[in-house]
C-alpha cells in the first residue's frame, strides 16, 4: 500500500488510492471486535447522574417521552473552496465549525397491545442548526419560520397517530412526517456518518404532509400506503401515493424494504411534472459484528427544472464493524447518476458521483458519540469541487453528538 503525502498547498496526493487505502484501513480496524450498540439512546443526564427523565412519575402519568441532542460538527478541505465542499451535504461550509443540530422530540405511542378501542398518540420534533434548511417543508418552514437564513428553526415532524383494532393492528398517521423512502436520515443521531450520500440529499424527499396507513400481515411483513402532498411541502404540490413494503426474517436478522412515490410535484394542474421514485433497501448482519446494508434508488421525472425530462439513480454499499461495546467502525460506497443534470449541480450536463466514505463512532461515556470520517468524492464529467477546478476532493470531517 501506498503512503499518502501533502504537497506544497495541503493538498493530498495519490487520490487514485485513497478507496483502496480507506478499505484496508477499515479491514485492519476489523480484527479487533467485540459488540456494539448502535440505537443506544441514553442520555448524558441519565448516562452521568443516573435520572431517568422519562421513568419519573410526571412524565409516566401522561404517557409521553421527550428527548433530543445537540450535534456540533467541523471538518477540514485541503482545496479550501471559498463556498462549500462541492456537492457534499449536510457538512458543506469547508473548513467550518458548526452548530449543526439541536434536536428535540415529544411524543406519546399508541396502545397496540389493546383489542378492542381506539389508541391515540403522537409525535412532534424540532431542529435548529445549519442542517435545518435541508429538510425544510415550502409554504411553512419556508415561508414562515425563514429557512432561508443560515441558522434555521424547522417543525420536520408534527403528526397524529390513531390506533384501530382491526385485524392485526391498523395505525393511521396524520400530519407531517419524515419520508419513508431510502436508508439515511435528517436526525444526526440516526446515521452512523456525519456527511450523507448523494442519494439521500439530491434523489429522495425529505417530508411530507398528509396521511399514512401502517398495517402488519404477519410478524414479517409490514406494509404502509398514503396520500402525502408531494416532496417537502405543506399541501404546496398536489397529491401523491407513499407506500412501501418490508420483509423481516423471524431470526431479525435480514429485511428488504422496498418503498415507492408518484405523482404530480407542480402546483399548475397540468400533470406534466409526474415524479416517480422507487427505492429498495437490504440490510443483512453477516455475523453478530459484521453488517451490510444494499441500497438501490431510481427516480424519473416527466418535466424538470433543466430539461424535458430527469433520470436519476444509484447503489450504495454501507459496511458496519462492531470493534468494542463503545466503537464501531463504517465504510460508504456510492455511486449516484445524474442523468440530464437535473437533481445536483442542475446545469443539464450528465454526471456520475462517486463517494468513499470510511468512520468511526465512539462513544467514551454513555450520551455522547464522537464520529470521526475521511471522504473521498470524485465526479466523472464535470468539474465539482473546488469551486469549479477540480473533479475529485478529500473531505475530514468530525462531529460530536451529545444526548440530552
Amino acid at each position: 500500500m501506498e503512503y499518502l503525502s501533502l504537497n506544497s498547498k495541503g493538498k493530498i496526493l495519490n487520490l487514485k488510492k485513497l478507496p483502496l487505502a480507506l478499505c484496508g484501513a477499515m479491514l485492519f480496524a476489523s480484527s479487533y471486535a467485540k459488540s456494539y450498540e448502535l440505537e443506544d439512546d441514553t442520555g448524558l443526564i441519565e448516562g452521568q447522574a443516573g435520572y431517568k427523565y422519562n421513568e419519573s412519575t410526571f412524565m409516566k402519568s401522561l404517557g409521553i417521552k421527550a428527548g433530543g441532542w445537540t450535534e456540533i460538527g467541523a471538518n477540514y478541505n485541503p482545496d479550501n473552496p471559498n463556498t462549500a465542499n462541492g456537492p457534499v451535504t449536510f457538512n458543506n461550509e469547508p473548513n467550518s465549525i458548526n452548530l449543526h443540530q439541536v434536536y428535540g422530540y415529544i411524543e406519546r405511542g399508541v396502545n397496540r397491545n389493546t383489542t378492542n378501542a381506539l389508541s391515540f398518540g403522537f409525535r412532534a420534533d424540532l431542529l435548529y442548526g445549519t442542517d435545518a434548511h435541508f429538510s425544510s417543508a415550502t409554504n411553512f418552514d419556508s415561508n414562515v419560520l425563514n429557512t432561508t437564513s443560515e441558522r434555521n428553526l424547522v417543525f420536520p415532524q408534527a403528526y397524529l397517530d390513531i390506533y384501530m383494532p382491526i385485524g392485526n393492528g391498523l395505525v393511521a398517521s396524520v400530519g407531517h412526517f419524515y419520508t419513508i423512502i431510502g436508508y439515511e436520515v435528517v436526525p444526526a443521531a440516526g446515521n452512523f456518518f456525519f456527511s450523507h450520500a448523494y442519494t439521500m440529499q439530491y434523489g429522495e424527499p425529505f417530508t411530507h404532509t398528509g396521511a399514512m396507513l401502517t398495517y402488519p400481515l404477519n410478524n414479517n411483513i409490514e406494509i404502509k400506503g398514503g396520500v402525502v402532498s408531494g416532496w417537502d411541502a405543506n399541501f404546496k404540490q398536489p397529491a401523491n401515493f407513499l407506500g412501501s413494503v418490508a420483509f423481516t426474517t423471524d431470526n431479525k436478522k435480514t429485511s428488504l424494504t422496498g418503498s415507492l412515490i408518484t405523482g404530480d410535484v407542480n402546483n399548475n394542474g397540468n400533470n406534466e411534472h409526474n415524479r416517480t421514485l422507487y427505492s429498495l433497501v437490504l440490510k443483512h448482519s453477516l455475523t453478530e459484528r459484521l453488517h451490510y446494508v444494499l441500497q438501490h434508488d431510481l427516480g424519473i421525472e416527466e418535466n424538470s427544472s433543466t430539461s424535458q425530462s430527469a433520470k436519476w439513480y444509484g447503489l450504495n454499499q454501507y459496511i458496519f464493524y462492531d470493534l468494542a461495546h463503545n466503537l464501531g467502525a463504517g465504510i460508504r460506497m456510492e455511486w449516484f447518476r445524474d442523468e440530464k443534470g437535473a437533481r445536483v449541480q442542475e446545469n443539464g450536463i450528465s454526471e456520475n458521483y462517486i463517494g468513499v466514505t470510511g468512520g468511526l463512532n465512539y462513544r467514551p461515556i454513555a450520551g455522547l458519540t464522537i464520529r470521526p470520517e475521511v471522504r473521498y468524492d470524485r465526479s466523472t464529467n464535470n468539474k465539482a469541487y473546488d469551486n469549479g477546478k477540480d473533479n475529485n476532493q478529500i473531505l475530514l470531517s468530525l462531529s460530536g453528538i451529545f444526548r440530552f
